[in-house]
C-alpha cells in the first residue's frame, strides 16, 4: 500500500477486504501464486566446451518482503531479477564440470544449481519453490564426437570378440588335432597286437551301417549273390 504522506506501509495486506482513504492510498496488487518460468543460457563446461541449458522455476515473491520488493524493483521483479541470477548460477555451476559429467552426474548439477539459485533468490525476496535442468544439448561437432567415440568404442568390443573366438577356435583344433592323434596311435597300437583281425572286425562294422542305411530306403532291391540265376522269381534259360 503507497501512503501519499508516509509512502509504502512497511507490512503488506493480504487477501480479504481492506480499507484505505481515497486519494491518500494506492495499493497495487501482486499475484502470491506460484507461477512458472523458463531460463535458457549457453555457457562453457571445464573442458571449454559450449552447451545449451534450459532451467525451469516455480517461483513467487515473499510476502514479508513485498514492500522492499515494490519499493526495489517493482511488480515485474522476476523479470528483473530470474534470468540474471538464473544465468549467473548456472555459468558458475556447469564450469566446475566437464561436458561428460554433465552427462553422467546431471542430477547432482542440477541439485547444486537448486540449491545456489534458491539462496541467490532469497537476497532479493523470491521464494523458489522447484529448480530443474529440463534441457541439456551440446554443439553439433561435440554431439558428432561423441557419436564416433561411442562407434570407436563398439568397433574395439567387436575386434575384441573376434580376436577371443579365433583364440579359442585354435585351442578347439589343437584339442581336435591331439585327439585325433591319440586315436590314430591307438588303432595302430591294436593292430599290432590284433593282426588282420581287427581290421576284418572295422570291415564287417562298416558293412553292417551300410546295410542299415540301405535298408530304411525303399528304392532298394536285395538280389541273391553268387552265380544263382533266379531274378524277381524267374528261373532263366
Amino acid at each position: 500500500m503507497f501512503d501519499r504522506f508516509r509512502g509504502v506501509l512497511p507490512k503488506a495486506s493480504l487477501e480479504g477486504t481492506h480499507f484505505l482513504i481515497p486519494f491518500i492510498q494506492k495499493p497495487t496488487i501482486y499475484d502470491l501464486r506460484t507461477r512458472p518460468r523458463s531460463i535458457t543460457s549457453v555457457t562453457g563446461t571445464k573442458d571449454l566446451q559450449q552447451v545449451n541449458l534450459t532451467l525451469r522455476l516455480l517461483f513467487r515473491p515473499d510476502v514479508d518482503q513485498l514492500p522492499e520488493i515494490h519499493m526495489t524493483r517493482g511488480p515485474d521483479y522476476d523479470e528483473r531479477v530470474l534470468p540474471s541470477i538464473g544465468n549467473e548460477v548456472l555459468k558458475a555451476t556447469v564450469a566446475q564440470y566437464e561436458a561428460e559429467q554433465l552427462l553422467t552426474m546431471r542430477a547432482e548439477v542440477s541439485d547444486q544449481v537448486a540449491t545456489a539459485l534458491r539462496k541467490r533468490a532469497a537476497d532479493f525476496g523470491i521464494v523458489l519453490e522447484d529448480v530443474a535442468l529440463t534441457h541439456l544439448a551440446f554443439s553439433s561437432e561435440y554431439s558428432k564426437a561423441i557419436e564416433a567415440k561411442q562407434v570407436s568404442q563398439q568397433d574395439a568390443e567387436r575386434s575384441k570378440f573376434i580376436v577371443l573366438k579365433s583364440e579359442q577356435e585354435r585351442e578347439a583344433a589343437i584339442i581336435r588335432a591331439e585327439g585325433e592323434s591319440e586315436s590314430a596311435r591307438l588303432i595302430s597300437q591294436a593292430t599290432k597286437t590284433a593282426g588282420p583281425a581287427l581290421v576284418e572286425l572295422r570291415r564287417i562294422e562298416a558293412a553292417r551301417e551300410v546295410a542299415e542305411t540301405l535298408s530304411k530306403s525303399r528304392n532298394i532291391m536285395y538280389l541273391p549273390g553268387g552265380n544263382s540265376q533266379m531274378l524277381l522269381g524267374l528261373s532263366g534259360n
